[in-house]
């Protein structure tokens, strides 16, 4: 049995029947559209932890680019 009691053969049913609306361009689109959404959640939730060491960092190369 496959996912909640559905086998191997519906799901491929099922997909292509999603393949037949959508088209396999569309759904490439989707793809990356969700995979870049994703990516950016991550980086902004990455990034509200980096940024205080950025910037202190940012800083340092600031005070030593200026006193050369």
């Amino acid at each position: 049995m496959g996912i909640g009691g559905i086998g191997i053969w519906q799901l491929l049913i099922i997909l292509a029947i999603v393949i037949m609306l959508f088209g396999t361009k569309r759904l490439r689109n989707l793809g990356g559209d969700v995979g870049s959404a994703i990516k950016g959640f991550r980086n902004s939730m990455q990034g509200d932890e980096e940024n205080p060491e950025d910037k202190t960092e940012d800083e340092a190369e600031k005070t030593d680019n200026s006193s050369k």
